[in-house]
C-alpha cells in the first residue's frame, strides 16, 4: 500500500474527502517528525511509540576493497508497536 492508497483508506474508513485525509496523513506525520526533531518521544497508546535513537561511532569495512572504515555515529527514528497492536496479527 502506498501514500496514496493509504489516504484513500483513511478517507473510507473515517468518511472524510480524499482533501480532508491527506491533510490529516499529512498533519500526523508533520506532529510526530517535529516532536523527535525537537527531541521528545510520541507514544500512541495501544499503538505504537516513536523515538531518536543515537547509534554509536563504529567500524565498519568497504565490501570491494576490504579496507577498515569508521562509521560516523548518527541518529535515527525507530518505531516500536505495542502489545495490543501486535496481538492483533497473533
Amino acid at each position: 500500500m502506498n501514500k496514496t492508497e493509504f489516504i484513500k483508506a483513511v478517507a473510507a474508513k473515517a468518511d472524510l474527502s480524499i482533501k480532508d485525509a491527506t491533510a490529516a496523513v499529512d498533519a500526523y506525520t508533520q506532529v510526530i517528525a517535529e516532536a523527535l526533531k525537537a527531541g521528545d518521544k510520541v507514544a500512541i497508546a495501544n499503538f505504537a511509540s516513536y523515538e531518536i535513537k543515537e547509534k554509536a561511532e563504529r567500524q565498519g569495512f568497504n565490501p570491494l576493497t576490504k579496507q577498515p572504515i569508521t562509521i560516523a555515529a548518527s541518529k535515527a527514528p525507530v518505531v516500536k508497536f505495542g502489545k495490543a497492536f501486535k496481538d492483533l496479527f497473533n
